[in-house]
């Protein structure tokens, strides 16, 4: 039995989680985890063992200096609580649980059976699984998120989608198909990254999954400097593709096929949900810049922490390929550790299902069923 001393009693908690590897493509979704912990200043009250979960021939510690003291970090999963003061900005409170971590190598039962206990002994409501997969999209474009559940009741009160995927899933997918055994309810957020820039990191894919995730939850989330970071990452990326002929036509061809997908889409419901967004975000004290659910368009360069300047982004591979249901999803672009592609659903690396709209159809999460 868990037992939790020192983390106070929450209110209306929900789970948020991510996993570094498969199920991250663009490092997008742990990414998102780790705004939410650094703009709401989450507090780390438990860590999984090391020793239970992580081959550490594959997720190696890492050492490092502490006041000249040598010190190891390993890998794990931890999990911190932040409090909302004002969620909804109408003064409303809520607090999350943010799990983040590298996806386990070894006995994933019991890994989340593990997470399910520290669900029940928080009072967890909900658990809210971020996942990114490779795809046929365009980096022009708003980025696809699909909503995913296994449970009917909630993909209907939610306007989520019923997972019908089956084949290789990840942590994620198991992670839910657990919750729905457990009775907690789950759903998965899925962000679709352009195969042919899926390197680390893509703050565009990360905004949008934190877009959907605020629709989900009813709560104002502060961007920080991440609007900037998206704008700044699509000029890049916009500069690379301009500099390559082949690249420049490959991306138009996904542009006028997504535009295409997309036209039953400008709907009255997609217009007042970003509407609402907008006036969610009037308020100056929210943060700078005003979000679209699939990032923004114009933007500067990125910004390099380290060196106090700006630059774009790795380059893109000169001839993209495009992924078929047959490939091995350890060769895809990403590999198959970083963002191979993502499951939990989704055909590994945007295969050819997820390619043709830029999200996973029959569940780009998977549901593990």
């Amino acid at each position: 039995m868990i037992e939790l001393e020192g983390v106070p009693e929450l209110i209306d908690p929900v789970m948020v989680a991510a996993f570094e590897g498969w199920n991250d493509a663009g490092d997008a979704a742990s990414a998102a985890v780790a705004h939410l912990d650094r703009e709401w200043k989450g507090e780390v009250f438990a860590a999984l063992d090391a020793e239970d979960y992580y081959d550490f021939q594959v997720n190696r510690p890492t050492v490092f200096l502490d006041g000249g003291v040598r010190k190891i970090t390993w890998p794990t999963t931890r999990l911190s609580v932040v409090r909302i003061g004002d969620a909804d900005g109408k003064g409303r409170k809520r607090d999350l649980v943010l799990v983040r971590g590298i996806e386990p190598s070894m006995r994933w039962r019991s890994f989340c059976n593990e997470i399910l206990g520290f669900a029940h002994e928080l009072g967890v409501e909900m658990l809210v699984v971020l996942g990114s997969l490779l795809g046929d999209t365009p980096h022009t474009r708003p980025v696809p998120v699909s909503g995913v559940t296994s449970d009917a009741e909630l993909a209907g009160r939610l306007d989520l989608e019923e997972s019908r995927y089956e084949g290789p899933t990840g942590i994620v997918g198991i992670l839910q198909e657990a919750c729905t055994h457990a009775g907690v309810p789950a759903v998965s957020l899925w962000a679709a990254v352009p195969h042919y820039v899926s390197q680390p990191p893509n703050p565009k894919a990360s905004l949008a999954l934190l877009n959907r995730l605020e629709d989900l939850l009813d709560v104002r989330i502060p961007l920080g400097e991440l609007s900037e970071d998206a704008r700044a990452w699509q000029l890049g990326v916009d500069q690379l593709a301009a500099e390559d002929s082949e690249v420049a036509e490959y991306v138009q061809s996904l542009e006028e096929a997504r535009d295409t997908a997309d036209l039953p889409e400008a709907s009255g419901e997609a217009i007042a949900r970003e509407f609402e967004r907008y006036l969610r975000r009037r308020d100056p004290q929210s943060g700078p810049g005003v979000a679209t659910e699939g990032g923004l368009t114009d933007s500067s360069f990125h910004r390099d922490p380290a060196a106090g300047r700006t630059r774009p982004p790795r380059p893109a591979p000169k001839e993209p390929r495009e992924h078929r249901p047959g490939d091995d999803p350890g060769a895809q672009d990403a590999g198959p550790d970083k963002g191979a592609a993502d499951s939990d659903g989704a055909a590994p690396a945007g295969g050819a299902d997820a390619a043709d709209s830029g999200r996973p159809e029959d569940g780009p999460e998977d549901s593990g069923s």
